[in-house]
């Protein structure tokens, strides 16, 4: 009985144990979710602004471009995963991991060879783990994401859309991230990048508003040229950030689940240690009732 003890007391300890780490993670997710949210919100104006700027230059501009021109036959395909470092957010990687596989199946369907750029440990560790290469990698601070790695990523991209397929080079440009809506609520979303998708469109202007006239300076090509690098670089920005704020509101929610349950196994081992202490007072108080009479019946 005694050893029954022992194993609920050292039981409980490793849950308290548990409960101290996963509660401070949660506080640490917590403060941390804040400032994720202001850097998407404050991201988003400039992002709108290019998208905008984007969208222009491709409507009222007749020219050809390899950034806006959908290729007539589309042989490979870019997927860009963005996942995170670390682990203990449920299930916020393995839910882009999963779109990005469906995206893969669909663009296998249409006869696409793909090519994957990964963002994150845990992406890189999923490849890894069943042999499967990846184009380019990177890790450390996506929980904290700099515009210097999008630009990285962005020109990377680029130069591979702008190179032939026949020599390395891919049609068409996809990625695949964790839109933050809500504290509990993160949807993966998949967007295609290039040829131009424009998310966003052009605005209808109201009845009052009278559309301006465009004049490019210098020509239309380079206008796209410098413009639409800049519309990739801010969009995948925007995505890591949302990735960001995604991975801390799932981290915090994991945290807390985890920080329940471990109140709930430091109640329920409770409940059976006491359970085992009342039973091992029952049995000496037996014991010593019992050996109370054998010795009342010898004196007798």
């Amino acid at each position: 009985m005694g050893a029954q003890l022992r194993v609920y007391t050292q039981k409980i300890k490793s849950a308290q144990t548990t409960k101290k780490i996963t509660r401070a993670m949660e506080l640490i997710s917590a403060s941390r979710i804040q400032k994720a949210q202001q850097r998407v919100a404050a991201s988003g104006p400039y992002s709108r602004a290019v998208t905008q700027a984007v969208s222009a230059v491709a409507t009222y501009s007749n020219v050809d471009h390899i950034l806006t021109t959908e290729p007539e036959k589309i042989e490979r395909a870019a997927v860009v995963i963005f996942a995170s470092d670390r682990g203990l957010a449920g299930a916020f990687s393995s839910a882009a991991i999963k779109a990005a596989e469906e995206l893969t199946t669909l663009l296998h369907s249409q006869g696409k060879e793909v090519v994957y750029y990964l963002v994150g440990r845990k992406s890189v560790a999923y490849f890894s783990f069943r042999r499967r290469e990846a184009e380019q990698t990177w890790t450390g601070g996506t929980d904290q994401p700099v515009f210097d790695t999008a630009k990285e990523i962005g020109d990377a991209l680029v130069e591979k859309f702008i190179q032939p397929a026949a020599e390395g080079g891919v049609d068409e440009i996809h990625i695949v991230y964790n839109r933050f809506v809500s504290m509990v609520s993160q949807v993966p979303e998949v967007v295609r990048l290039l040829p131009l998708e424009v998310v966003e469109g052009v605005e209808e202007p109201g009845d009052d508003v009278v559309l301006p006239l465009y004049e490019f300076e210098p020509e239309v090509g380079d206008v796209l040229d410098a413009l639409l690098p800049v519309y990739i670089e801010s969009r995948i920005f925007n995505a890591m950030l949302q990735s960001a704020a995604s991975e801390h509101a799932a981290r915090q929610k994991a945290m807390k689940s985890a920080s329940d349950n471990a109140d709930t196994l430091i109640r329920d081992y409770t409940r059976l240690r006491n359970n085992a202490r009342q039973s091992e007072i029952t049995q000496q108080i037996a014991e010593i009732v019992g050996g109370a009479d054998a010795l009342s019946s010898a004196k007798k």
